[in-house]
């Protein structure tokens, strides 16, 4: 009883993010990485990975013309999952990555999760080995795949998948098949299928998709005045504050207390969890809230979630249910700032941030304030 009472008393997170179980990952803790903490910029990406992605756009439609929606937080999704934008790596101005990063044997072994042996096909010029095939550079390409899709992006006449704009116009290449209409969610899911066969593998990667196409668009507020506004503001302020479980109140950041379902403790972490978040967003436009994010839920005019996401405005409380429909199962809470967008607390390990109102499941509706 006591540990329910412990577990009503704050808000709730979103499960934790899907483990990556794919071979050709790497394990670099990406899956438990912070998301984006700045509005108009990808916070975690390292700049010259950033350049490689959005240079691989411009370029793709010289070798795939037919192929609409290839955007760079498409690659960046498949960049942060299969090797955390080659983080701790040295990007030369020219895009070579060092040292190299190379995946798992697949031997057969089952080291990394592989099961099934890979023939060498290279002679390991591009994996270092010619015992058997190994996934190489930040998107994890193998010998044999790089082959029929490696490109120069750079004009040293050599297409290397240890390079990050070879290696980024390479995946978009594979990504864009024969000419696929990546805004169409149904091909953008085919296309990450083929690049891992794996349910898990899809949807961690359309994560991190649409945590970057938030940022891309960035929350545009010239049409909100007042209290609205201030509510805005004031959480889009706290943006890369730790996520603290326990943690905020009505005058800010605080330490939190333990411990989540997960057993993440926030009583060393001076930051929000999601409901502590709009609790402070809401007290600097004189708005009181209750703590718990179910009981915020009862809070002004309600918005089911049978209207859908179209109906919410900017400054309305966004919710997530383990069961939709049933209040008492709510479990998150954003505060939606629109164009699909809500400023976030989504769990231990990560920052506030902007989210796509779709990135989190079980949506529930939202509850307008002001």
């Amino acid at each position: 009883m006591v540990a329910a009472l412990l577990f009503a008393a704050v808000c709730c997170a979103a499960p934790a993010g899907i483990a990556i179980t794919a071979y050709v990952a790497l394990k670099t803790g990406a899956q438990n990485g912070g998301g984006i903490a700045e509005g108009g910029t990808a916070a975690g990406i390292p700049p010259r990975m950033l350049t490689a992605y959005k240079k691989a756009i411009q370029q793709v439609g010289k070798h795939v013309p037919k192929c609409r929606g290839m955007r760079w937080p498409i690659l960046a999704g498949i960049a942060k999952v299969e090797s955390h934008h080659a983080t701790g790596r040295n990007i030369t101005d020219n895009g070579d990555i060092r040292p190299k990063i190379y995946g798992v044997l697949l031997n057969g072994s089952g080291a990394g999760g592989n099961t099934t042996v890979f023939p060498d096909t290279d002679g390991g010029k591009w994996d270092g080995t010619a015992n058997a095939e190994r996934a190489v550079g930040p998107f994890q390409f193998l010998p044999s795949t790089w082959e029929g899709v490696g490109e120069d992006a750079g004009g040293d006449k050599i297409a290397d998948p240890h390079n990050a704009d070879d290696a980024a116009l390479g995946a978009a290449i594979y990504l864009c098949g024969n000419g696929r209409d990546l805004t169409k969610r149904d091909q953008l899911k085919a296309a990450l299928l083929q690049y891992n066969h794996s349910n898990e593998y899809v949807a961690n990667v359309l994560g991190w998709i649409d945590q970057y196409t938030a940022v891309a668009k960035g929350p545009d507020l010239k049409d909100v005045t007042g209290k609205v506004r201030t509510v805005i503001e004031a959480a889009l302020s706290q943006r890369g504050v730790p996520y603290s479980w326990g943690g905020g109140n009505a005058s800010g950041k605080s330490y939190g207390i333990c411990c989540s379902p997960g057993g993440k403790s926030g009583t060393s972490i001076k930051g929000f969890d999601c409901s502590g978040l709009t609790v402070y967003a809401f007290a600097q436009a004189g708005v009181t809230l209750p703590r718990v994010a179910s009981t915020q839920a009862g809070v002004g005019q309600r918005i089911p979630a049978s209207l859908g996401t179209s109906a919410l405005k900017p400054g309305d409380l966004v919710f997530y249910a383990g069961i939709p429909g049933r209040d008492s199962t709510i479990y998150h809470v954003g505060i939606y700032v629109g164009h699909g967008q809500m400023v976030n607390a989504p769990r231990p390990g990560t920052v506030v941030r902007l989210d796509a109102v779709n990135a989190m499941s079980g949506y529930a509706g939202g509850a307008r304030l002001l």
